[in-house]
């Protein structure tokens, strides 16, 4: 049994999407020859707990937790907020605009947090590292970002020790969706390019979510990239018993409505909709599972939609996977952002699961929609496609009157998380047999 150190910030019991990725590979990492070891912070500041993932973890798996220091402390005094408030993602402001105190901070944090507010975490870590690594053998080393103060980490340990090193990353770098909203300066954005570039220059082996990030990182260098996509957990289905549908004709959204996400397009017609038929406007409920920015909340009310609307806050991931098989419509919002077309995040592969016909809003030549489309999961249109989204949501409805609650849906089977981690392991495998054939390949 081999053995791979992964360096993470997000880990049980942190909630989110961010901790799904690399939960569901350490489980099934053993039965692929590898044995994974855990590194990641005591203390760090996570938007949301999740209890219910501890259950996740296999037995036995040692898990090395260092302090990390981070400012929010002081971004909090700053803004005004209680020192016991949640940190949201992608600057999602529940309650109102952002105050110019936020404002300051986010251009703080982009121009002197680089590559993000995790960097004081570096040196500790290699140095903590280094030492557990000189009493302790391991294979191969992994990182996972964003947060890429990760990949930072282990760029520094591959230099001084040598260990075949894979760089995962979730989520881009500086083609991520809210790079702009850092406003960085000159400086500070040639800067994060410097640091990208290093990462994907030495790491022994590069793993992206989406063809689309595949491609975007080609421009910058050229090297193998391999996709590993995010999927579904067959037992994640398995242990939910029977779930009963919702008797209204509901679409969810799961996840955080970040103004990015906004569909105004989508609460335009269903106004619309509304208007036309009565039997529409009386089956219709909107479920908004996960954090909602203020700008969606006022859309929301422009649109007269506000008493449709049945708001659920944060849910364990167990319970996600009951509300998502309640729900009549799975609604999947790209980020309108100009990095669109490789967004494609992991509820999407939970959606496909449930079999829950699920309505897509995002580029017609996305990731998102391609795989939608090729596994017959549901209905996709564009941002400002109204027409199409009037046809997809007539027929969703006309399901709902006959009594389907599911698609037929296709060639779903290859993204299961247990042959993702085949995939991964081959990977790791590959880096380390290269190493041990060849110890001075970069």
């Amino acid at each position: 049994m081999r053995r791979v150190l992964i360096i993470t910030y997000y880990w049980p019991p942190s909630g989110g999407g961010g901790v799904q990725r690399w939960l569901k590979f350490v489980k099934y990492l053993r039965s692929n020859g590898w044995e994974p070891v855990i590194y990641t912070p005591l203390n760090p500041e996570i938007p949301e707990i999740d209890n219910s993932l501890m259950k996740e973890i296999p037995e036995n798996v040692e898990i090395l937790k260092h302090k990390i220091w981070e400012p929010y402390r002081f971004y909090k005094f700053f803004t005004g907020k209680n020192p016991d408030d949640k940190i949201q993602t992608a600057f999602l402001s529940e309650k109102k605009q952002p105050k110019l105190t936020e404002k300051i901070s986010i251009w703080i944090r982009g121009n002197f947090f680089i590559p993000d507010a995790r960097r004081f975490w570096i040196k500790p870590s290699v140095k903590f590292l280094t030492k557990w690594l000189q009493q302790n053998h391991v294979d191969a080393i992994v990182s996972t970002g964003p947060p890429h103060s990760m990949h930072l980490i282990a760029m520094k340990l591959r230099d001084e020790l040598s260990i075949p090193w894979l760089a995962d990353f979730r989520d881009p770098w500086t083609n991520i969706d809210f790079y702009s909203a850092l406003k960085l300066s000159h400086k500070a954005d040639n800067l994060q390019h410097k640091f990208e570039k290093e990462v994907l220059l030495k790491a022994d082996a590069v793993t992206v979510v989406s063809r689309g990030m595949l491609l975007d990182f080609e421009q910058i260098i050229e090297r193998p990239i391999k996709v590993i996509t995010n999927g579904f957990d067959e037992d994640d289905l398995s242990k939910t018993g029977v779930v009963l549908p919702d008797v209204k004709f509901s679409i969810a959204h799961i996840g955080s409505l970040v103004k990015t996400r906004n569909p105004l397009v989508f609460w335009e017609v269903l106004g619309q909709l509304i208007k036309e038929n009565t039997g529409f406007g009386e089956a219709l409920e909107i479920k908004l599972v996960g954090k909602i920015d203020f700008e969606v909340r006022t859309s929301l009310e422009t649109y007269g939609l506000t008493k449709f609307v049945r708001e659920i806050d944060y849910l364990p991931h167990n319970e996600v996977i009951k509300e998502q098989l309640r729900s009549r419509v799975l609604l999947l919002l790209i980020n309108n952002t100009p990095n669109a077309k490789l967004l494609l995040t992991g509820k999407v592969f939970e959606y496909i699961q449930t079999k829950r016909p699920i309505l897509c809003i995002g580029p017609m030549d996305g990731d998102a929609v391609q795989l939608i489309q090729e596994t017959n999961a549901g209905y996709c249109s564009s941002f400002k496609d109204s027409t199409s989204l009037k046809t997809n949501l007539l027929n969703l409805y006309a399901m709902f009157n006959e009594g389907k609650t599911e698609v037929e849906s296709t060639k779903a089977e290859q993204y299961s998380r247990r042959n993702l981690t085949r995939k991964l392991a081959i990977e790791l495998n590959r880096i380390v047999n290269l190493a041990e054939s060849d110890p001075q390949s970069p």
